[in-house]
């Protein structure tokens, strides 16, 4: 088999961006939370890259793209990878190695779980986290993968998601608020970021490895992998400066971690469009982003819920609005294979879009308290203040970032 080597090529480079994504998470949650719990979100982090990668090789790439159960999850026929050759193609039409287009989606499966993890930071213990993972992915994103990308019921019913909106943003944003309110309020909700520096380049390599997470979802390079790389980067600059805007009214201050995190709100709500629409649409998700995230983010504190590091008023309120957006802006004139949303006489696509996101965001809630408390039944879930108070680096894994 003569693959096409530039696509390949492109597609590794994308698969390698989007892995770099998962460690740059772990330096934003990480200069998020308190020096005695640096370690914990971190190492959360990073070991869904073993956890995942191994549940991907034996069942998760075959119930995400292989046959299809109800519409609604695949089969095991590809379980360990089973059937499928080095010379492989993705497709008739894309002539890029199969393996590759594994390799790529599992990184997609990687980082999804671990953007839970900031918002029960310092409340949660590590043999828990990794029960609650793995059932995570089998329960919540292996059937939406499917269900989406897969060629399920929503597929078929013209739900549209270039890059996660749905199937990454929404559902893990959601989890994370039904795991505040599992989990309750931290011993210490006073907790400031102990690290900005750290943030900084958290939020550097996210937006780095986004280029790879959204151009990279066209599967090859064309225009559209152009474009939808222009307005990854329109929509998270318009989305910091807005935030940055915003939060310097109000407090009279321009505050940095301000910015960084409306830079992350623009690429979280720019991410399910990100192919759909033309640039002016991307600078106008991004100013929408940064508005509605910050207030969501306000709102969350007005209500008292221990969203820690705001996964929910960030990436999930950032993924369903992303959503949302694409069905209003959707075009075809920008990409034939996309669809027209509501200012284009879409309105059924707009009504398709939002009716799904309002499904996958219910769904991941209720599976995901429910078996936070299902576990609870079996091994504590919620630390104790005592081990809050000492660090969760310390008490759980006997380590500590810092000497002083």
């Amino acid at each position: 088999m003569n693959f096409d080597t530039g696509n390949t090529g492109f597609m590794l480079l994308a698969t390698s961006l989007v892995m770099l994504m998962t460690p740059g998470l772990a330096f934003f949650y990480g200069g998020l939370v308190g020096r005695k719990g640096v370690l914990t979100i971190m190492m959360q982090s990073f070991v869904s890259l073993g956890i995942t990668t191994i549940l991907w090789f034996t069942v998760g790439y075959s119930l995400c793209f292989s046959g299809d159960v109800g519409g609604i999850i695949g089969n095991l026929d590809k379980a360990f990878l089973s059937g499928i050759s080095l010379t492989d193609a993705l497709s008739p039409n894309n002539n890029i190695p199969v393996l590759v287009f594994i390799a790529y989606q599992m990184m997609f499966a990687v980082i999804t779980p671990a953007l839970i993890t900031g918002a029960f930071t310092e409340r949660v213990r590590f043999k828990a986290y990794v029960i609650f993972q793995i059932f995570w992915l089998l329960l919540v994103y292996f059937p939406f993968t499917h269900m989406v990308w897969g060629g399920g019921i929503l597929a078929e019913l013209g739900v549209l998601d270039f890059a996660g909106g749905i199937v990454v943003h929404a559902t893990a944003g959601m989890a994370a608020l039904a795991s505040v309110f599992f989990v309750g309020k931290r011993a210490n909700t006073d907790s400031q970021p102990h690290s900005i520096p750290l943030i900084a380049l958290g939020t550097a390599l996210l937006w780095f490895g986004w280029y790879g997470f959204n151009a990279g979802s066209e599967l090859h390079v064309d225009a559209i992998t152009a474009v939808a790389f222009l307005n990854t980067d329109i929509a998270a600059s318009f989305a910091s400066i807005v935030w940055l805007i915003i939060e310097w009214k109000r407090t009279g201050k321009p505050k940095f971690v301000g910015f960084l995190t409306g830079a992350v709100a623009g690429l979280a709500t720019i991410t399910p469009a990100a192919g759909f629409v033309g640039p002016k649409e991307a600078a106008l998700i991004g100013i929408i982003a940064g508005v509605v995230c910050f207030f969501a983010v306000e709102l969350k504190n007005k209500l008292h819920w221990d969203d820690a590091l705001d996964v929910w008023g960030v990436h999930g309120v950032g993924g369903i609005t992303g959503v949302i957006l694409l069905g209003i802006l959707g075009s075809t004139a920008i990409n034939p294979s996309g669809a027209d949303g509501l200012i284009h006489g879409g309105f059924k696509f707009f009504f398709v879009e939002t009716g799904a996101v309002v499904v996958a965001g219910a769904y991941a809630f209720m599976i995901s308290y429910a078996m936070l408390w299902i576990i609870d039944k079996f091994t504590p879930v919620r630390v104790n203040e005592e081990e809050q108070t000492t660090g969760l680096d310390e008490t759980l894994h006997g380590e500590n970032a810092y000497l002083i």
